[in-house]
């Protein structure tokens, strides 16, 4: 039976995490507030419960949900091969609006979609979302909103898009809020060298580049290194003799497979790219021992 919580209550607010923790564990969907929008939300490391929320959402496995987490100590459970960069980012970001897509942890038995290897992470900054992911561990979250539709910024307007596919709706008032527009987190595909910025939302291109100065803008492509002058041999006569072919620039990496930049994210509708999975911390955990560090 669908529930809402009005968590502006202490009392209301702890039976809704009760509620929630319970609903998660039972592998069902639930829909959460964020510092961004709100998410609709389901146990990462249950492949059933992803699947009920790509449904509830009108979405395929081509398009897997980003997973948040309730501590930065976390993202070694979830993610491996983690960059220094990267770990200076999720430091000054965390908790905040920025999602990394990471390798993920190879180890870990769990079914996001078509991720190639990926996950895409991200420690919200949000009172209600980081109490709940501390009873749950990380959890798969996407904005809570049927696909092609506004982003809900209350319990109230998810609930009229979800309906009965969510089993618990915890209400926490408008976010960011209320006046304000939905915003996303900002997505920062990690996997490759320079990190290249994949959707824009919270977290401002100079913000980053503040922490990492070569990082690629949304849309922006890596600048080729000049071609070298053809070097000649020369004969004995002093005239040319062959002409050293020029080298061909690399192109740049392409934006990770199976990204989705257009969603305002309760979290993510950003996942994926290269092999091994995200913005996902790296501590070999195990279901069991991930949650420990749960939630999103």
């Amino acid at each position: 039976m669908t529930t809402t919580y009005n968590c502006t209550s202490d009392d209301l607010r702890a039976d809704g995490l009760q509620h929630a923790q319970r609903a998660i564990s039972e592998k069902k969907c639930i829909v959460m507030p964020t510092d961004t929008v709100y998410g609709i939300a389901a146990d990462a490391f249950s492949p059933l419960a992803v699947t009920l929320l790509l449904a509830s959402k009108g979405r395929s496995r081509q398009m897997p949900p980003p997973v948040l987490i309730p501590r930065i100590n976390a993202l070694d459970g979830l993610a491996t091969d983690v960059p220094a960069d990267a770990r200076a980012l999720a430091q000054a970001f965390w908790p905040g609006g920025l999602t990394l897509i990471l390798h993920a942890q190879p180890s870990l038995d769990w079914d996001l979609g078509e991720t190639k290897g990926t996950v895409a992470l991200r420690m919200p900054d949000d009172e209600i979302a980081l109490e709940l992911l501390a009873l749950t561990g990380p959890l798969a979250v996407s904005s809570a909103n049927r696909t092609g539709q506004e982003p809900a910024q209350t319990a109230s307007e998810a609930r009229m898009q979800l309906a009965e596919s969510v089993e618990v709706y915890l209400e926490g008032g408008f976010r960011p809020v209320e006046g304000t527009a939905a915003v996303s987190s900002t997505i920062v595909d990690a996997t490759a060298t320079p990190f290249r910025v994949v959707r824009q939302g919270a977290v401002s291109l100079e913000q980053l580049r503040g922490i990492v100065p070569a990082i690629l803008g949304f849309g922006e492509t890596a600048v080729p290194e000049a071609e070298p002058e053809a070097e000649t041999a020369t004969g004995i006569d002093g005239e040319p003799d062959v002409e050293a072919p020029a080298v061909e620039a690399l192109p740049a990496e392409d934006v990770p497979a199976g990204a989705d930049t257009t969603d305002a994210e309760g979290e993510q509708e950003a996942v994926a790219g290269p092999v091994v999975v995200d913005d996902a911390p790296q501590e070999s955990l195990e279901p069991n021992a991930a949650r420990e560090a749960k939630p999103e």
